[in-house]
């Protein structure tokens, strides 16, 4: 039997998720057509939301004042600390309401299971853990398409903004009582949950987040999804793929192809490292491309119709300036946090 409420829950987990990579189109398209406005019309996009629930929620207060004001401070509170602390940015802040909503509508399903009213720890567990698996589902989509990033920090923001749909919720609409102990059926579904949370986050953690130290005489070592023989692999595949088929534009539903994506950050660590003056950094990330990144050098790309091979005369100006420390050392390159197995485990 599906519970009631257990179905607008799932639909709007499903929204969010799917919904992401147009999330962040609309945001950009609103900043490029009305820039002066982009900021209120962001601000509007969630401070209206957040205040229209505020409003139904004392509306609702009518017993049991000082716990449910309490709950419904503590949502504020909290959303707005870790807004804060995080730096959250607008979409950011957008995604942290949709996952408020999505909390609230977690706690309502959880609250009326097979038509009996659940009034024991689950009714809190059981919302933050089903925050937590659509969390990083979310992310894990965000990391395989274009456009959008996902990694294991936004997981976190995911679930706090499900804890603080899920004392708004708790403002709205309190048990009559809650007790701290678990029924026989409340220990299953939050076994259940907590097992779904801690394999899908493992999974994601897994593809995302491990990776491997490259080294290399010349250069020192960087850091990749892939070991020095994929990378190698991947190479000659997308050699003869972009003779053919070069990747001069993206699509929104697409699998982002990743080897692409970090030899791009190699590139854009080049040019920054160049145009600051730094030719050590601009010489060493310049031979990764060239000895791991091949095809990247000759082939169009979304990032520039001509590849990324620098001019002879750059290149030789690079490997030849006086007073530039060539020691090996470890590129910084890749943008997010990536552990190496050996080390982690």
């Amino acid at each position: 039997m599906i519970w009631p409420r257990f179905v607008p829950a799932t639909v709007t987990a499903a929204a969010v998720i799917f919904s992401a990579p147009y999330v962040q189109l609309a945001f950009t398209a609103t900043h490029e057509a009305w820039p002066e406005q982009a900021t209120a019309i962001t601000v509007g996009a969630t401070a209206v939301p957040v205040a229209v629930a505020l409003g139904f929620a004392l509306l609702r207060i009518r017993d049991r004042r000082a716990v449910r004001y309490g709950a419904l401070a503590s949502a504020v509170a909290i959303g707005a600390s870790y807004a804060r602390v995080s730096s959250l940015v607008g979409t950011e802040i957008f995604h942290f309401v949709e996952y408020g909503l999505l909390g609230w509508l977690w706690y309502r399903a959880q609250s009326d299971v097979e038509g009996h009213r659940v009034e024991d720890a689950s009714l809190l567990v059981v919302p933050l853990l089903s925050g937590a698996v659509v969390g990083t589902l979310d992310e894990f989509f965000q990391w395989f398409i274009p456009f959008r990033v996902g990694e294991a920090r936004d997981v976190m923001l995911n679930v706090v903004g499900a804890g603080c749909g899920l004392l708004f919720a708790l403002a709205v609409d309190p048990p009559a009582k809650l007790t701290a102990t678990l029924h026989r059926a409340s220990r299953a579904r939050v076994v259940t949950w907590a097992a779904m949370a801690c394999l899908v986050f493992a999974w994601f953690f897994y593809t995302v987040h491990v990776g491997h130290d490259v080294p290399d005489p010349e250069i020192g070592s960087f850091r990749s999804r892939y070991p020095a023989t994929e990378l190698a692999r991947l190479a000659r595949d997308r050699a003869g793929c972009w003779r053919v088929r070069p990747p001069v534009a993206q699509r929104r539903l697409s699998r982002e192809d990743q080897f692409l994506t970090e030899g791009l950050w190699h590139v854009q660590q080049r040019e920054e490292a160049w145009d600051a003056g730094d030719m050590a950094t601009a010489w060493r990330e310049n031979r990764i491309v060239e000895k791991f990144f091949v095809p990247l050098l000759d082939t169009p790309t979304y990032s520039s119709a001509s590849g990324h091979r620098w001019p002879a005369e750059q290149r030789a100006d690079a490997a030849s300036r006086p007073g530039v420390d060539r020691t090996p050392v470890v590129s910084d390159a890749y943008p997010y946090p990536l552990y190496v197995w050996s080390d982690a485990f």
